[in-house]
């Protein structure tokens, strides 16, 4: 009975931007719980077929389809394709997304909107027509990927900030208009991890390192593994009755204020 109430063998699932990193990593966990995996990009194709090939290399069934999550044609047009293909979508999870490192004084006005633009409105455009076949078929979970930055303002990333925290709360409308029809809304916000973007300032005596791991109740950046846990209990019929709920995997760095500077 316990196995059975995370058990998504055969479900399919689309993976926004899932070529590398935490979107990768989550993709792969669910793939090895069974599930199918639909493979997004947008930079190349031979990044995305390189990408299947290695799911695949790991026994994962993969497949995957370049669109640009941003725009409503794009993504309608994949989907159509993805459930004649491939079959019903019944997992969403909307990871893709940008960061632009400039302080609000300093940031143009475009630089803004295409933050917020990728980061926020593409989970509409995305959830919204894969939500159509999930409403008709009275099941489906959607999960969006959000952040530290859903809840902490930092400084630099105001429009990241901005979008994040928009979409904790895109989350919690979209579950109160789908929940009736047994669709599953809601979000992951992971901490810090280690990932090939994060190498190197993962080193000791790097200011932000040292921040980090005196920053975070565990005391060390988050291994990507780590997501595949909130994946797959988001995915499954283990989170049936959750709905709006923003799970963090931060180590606990929300739980506190942090440590003063002479603290062992």
């Amino acid at each position: 009975m316990e196995n059975s109430l995370f058990d998504i063998n055969g479900k399919i699932a689309l993976v926004t931007g899932s070529t590398h990193g935490l979107g990768m990593a989550m993709a792969k966990g669910l793939g090895h719980a069974g599930a199918t995996i639909i493979i997004n990009g947008n930079s190349s194709q031979a990044k995305i077929d390189e990408a299947v090939l290695e799911f695949k290399n790991e026994g994962i069934t993969a497949f995957g389809y370049k669109f640009n999550v941003a725009l409503e044609s794009e993504v309608m047009a994949a989907i159509s394709k993805i459930e004649s293909e491939v079959g019903p979508i019944d997992i969403l999870i909307n990871n893709a997304g940008i960061i632009k490192r400039i302080p609000l004084i300093e940031m143009e006005v475009a630089d803004f909107k295409e933050v917020v633009d990728i980061d926020l409105v593409s989970p509409f455009i995305v959830s919204k027509h894969v939500a159509k076949g999930m409403i008709t078929r009275q099941q489906g979970k959607i999960i969006n990927i959000c952040s530290m930055m859903s809840e902490l303002g930092r400084n630099g990333v105001g429009a990241y900030a901005a979008a994040k925290g928009g979409l904790k709360m895109l989350t919690k409308n979209m579950a109160t208009e789908w929940a009736k029809y047994n669709v599953q809304v809601n979000g992951i916000g992971p901490g810090y991890f280690e990932t090939t973007q994060t190498a190197p300032i993962r080193v000791d005596g790097h200011p932000f390192n040292e921040f980090i791991i005196n920053r975070t109740p565990a005391a060390k950046w988050g291994n990507p593994n780590d997501l595949s846990g909130a994946a797959i209990f988001l995915s499954s019929k283990a989170s049936d009755f959750v709905n709006g709920h923003i799970l963090y995997v931060d180590g606990g760095i929300l739980a506190t204020i942090g440590k003063p500077s002479n603290e062992n």
